[in-house]
């Protein structure tokens, strides 16, 4: 019985989670911007209220205290010693802003004068009272509006048209205590975590397939289990399920192809021998010569038969070795039977230095030439398709030269012949099962060679292709490093 929930369900309530926290994101974010706009609002509104006590000489409001300075303070306040007044805040940055109250007659009785002094920072109000607005209480709404806006506790002092100095207190409006909450921050926090663990669960719902699949592909090369198990939805314990039922039946068949192979070897065996003691007893030489021919080349189709299904079947268990040291033993037992068999020395790699102060050239080294390429492979399986390929060079091209070639990912054994009269599109077609050459009367062989070869290039997450050498044809043998 299968469990856990499935990818369609898991999919809705991501959605509905993720609409809940997009919208609640949204609202915060929308809720929080209409509060400091109305806040900001109210700031905006006090500078006008300001203006205006300042220009009627009034007390203030209930939120707004306005009061004359002593006379040294007054002082003190009209050469710009702001930073020396009793209540002025340490350290004291002071914005000077003066605003025009009739541009027409720019004098200092038609000038409001402003010092704010801070314990954090000079205002930017330059762009403010630069600008072309003919309203000066506007302008010092836009201050108060600067005030809100930066959630700080100025003192304000201002001295309207050449009059008193005097202290003006609105931190009831604008000040740090009676700015609103503001959301935004933690509404996008909370939209970014919201959107974090989604992508998270989707990543790891994803990782689950391509663990699975990863799996499946390396299973050919380095085999795997005769089941698997995967956690994750209820889509890929189906896909898993159905994987493991087919794996069921991959090994029964091969199981039962084996056992059907292994019978009738074993049952011609034995008529095979009679046949053989019995043509011993023929005393025509030539015709007994031909029937031990004909046993010879029954016994060996056999045989050829049960190491191509051994090869699909695939019962080696692969492991780590060292691919030259396979090609240089399995080259020397060549020779030492005579073949015309040689190993192609490799190019050395030359690793080319960085520039240096000291030097006008870079400098150059050479690895050594005696390098181990290591892979993991079926050794057995491996060094039989090696020799298949080196026989196939002897028998149509008098002889073979094998080559390794390597990369990060690959390792590609290149065996090229001599003098071979065969194509690229001839050989690619005796890769098929049972294709022999022309010259099937003088060369001997079952036409499985090449097949195996390709079988095992493929367990080995390779592949076998042929192309035109310099002096005959010219296989690349390619398998995976890792």
């Amino acid at each position: 019985m299968l469990r856990g929930p499935s990818l369609r369900l898991i999919g809705g309530a991501w959605v509905a989670l993720a609409f809940a926290a997009g919208a609640t994101s949204a609202a915060l974010w929308l809720r929080s911007s209409r509060a400091w706009d109305q806040h900001l609002s109210r700031a905006d509104a006090a500078g006008f209220t300001v203006y205006e006590t300042l220009r009627l000489g009034g007390q203030g409001s209930d939120q707004i205290s306005v009061t004359a300075l002593s006379i040294d303070n007054a002082a003190r306040a009209e050469v710009g010693d702001f930073d020396r007044l009793p209540d002025a805040p340490q350290p004291a940055y002071v914005t000077n802003v003066s605003i025009l109250i009739n541009p027409a007659t720019p004098t200092d009785h038609a000038v409001l004068t402003l010092g704010i002094v801070s314990d954090e920072l000079v205002y930017p109000v330059s762009d403010i009272v630069s600008n072309n607005d003919p309203i000066p209480a506007e302008k010092l709404g836009k201050v108060t509006r600067l005030l809100a806006t930066y959630c700080s506790e100025p003192m304000l002092y201002a001295r309207y048209a050449g009059k008193t100095w005097q202290r003006v207190d609105g931190t009831d409006i604008w000040g740090c205590e009676q700015a609103p909450m503001d959301l935004r921050v933690p509404a996008a926090i909370a939209a970014i975590v919201a959107l974090a663990a989604l992508l998270t669960h989707v990543g790891n719902t994803t990782a689950s397939f391509e663990t699975f699949a990863q799996a499946l592909r390396s299973r050919r090369r380095f085999g795997g289990p005769e089941s698997y198990e995967a956690e994750g939805p209820t889509e890929l314990r189906s896909i898993v399920a159905a994987v493991n039922s087919y794996l069921e039946a991959e090994r029964e068949q091969l199981a039962q192809r084996a056992i059907v192979l292994s019978g009738v070897s074993h049952d011609l065996g034995t008529p095979a021998t009679r046949l053989r003691l019995r043509a011993a007893l023929i005393p025509d030489d030539q015709l007994r010569g031909k029937l031990e021919a004909d046993i010879d080349q029954m016994t060996g189709m056999i045989e050829s038969v049960l190491t191509y299904t051994r090869s699909e079947i695939n019962a080696e268990e692969p492991r780590k070795l060292s691919l030259t040291s396979l090609i240089d033993a399995l080259v020397a037992d060549y020779q030492d039977t005579g073949s015309p068999v040689l190993v192609r020395d490799q190019q050395p790699v030359v690793v080319e230095g960085a520039g240096s102060v000291f030097m006008s050239r870079r400098g150059h080294s050479t690895l050594p030439d005696e390098r181990r390429v290591l892979v993991t492979a079926r050794p057995i399986s491996l060094q039989r398709a090696i020799s298949n390929l080196i026989d196939n060079a002897l028998k149509y091209g008098r002889r073979a030269v094998v080559e390794l070639e390597t990369d990060a990912d690959t390792a590609t054994i290149i065996v090229e012949d001599e003098g071979s009269d065969y194509s690229v599109a001839d050989v690619e077609r005796l890769m098929a099962p049972f294709e022999r050459g022309e010259n099937t009367m003088n060369i001997g062989g079952f036409g499985l060679g090449l097949t195996i070869v390709a079988t095992v290039a493929n367990q080995h997450g390779g592949t076998l292709r042929f192309e035109t050498g310099a002096k005959g044809l010219r296989a690349r043998l390619s398998i995976q490093r890792t």
